[in-house]
């Protein structure tokens, strides 16, 4: 049933998920994406990504559960 509806863009060393995006601006429901994932998936670390930036790292937000 999750299989269809989800889908993790990356997973690291089964402790960190990864949520790529690459929008003008990243919006809640771009994070509530990455905390479903997180909490369905028992990883505890995320990280969402938005490369549609000059610069990435003023857009990277790290969430633990």
């Amino acid at each position: 049933m999750f299989e269809d509806a989800y889908s993790i863009d990356l997973i690291v060393n089964p402790e960190v998920i990864v949520e790529v995006k690459s929008v003008m601006l990243l919006l809640p429901v771009h994070e509530a994406q990455l905390l479903t994932y997180m909490k369905l998936s028992g990883v505890r670390k995320g990280l969402l990504m938005n490369f549609h930036s000059a610069v990435l790292a003023d857009t990277i937000i790290r969430r633990v559960l």
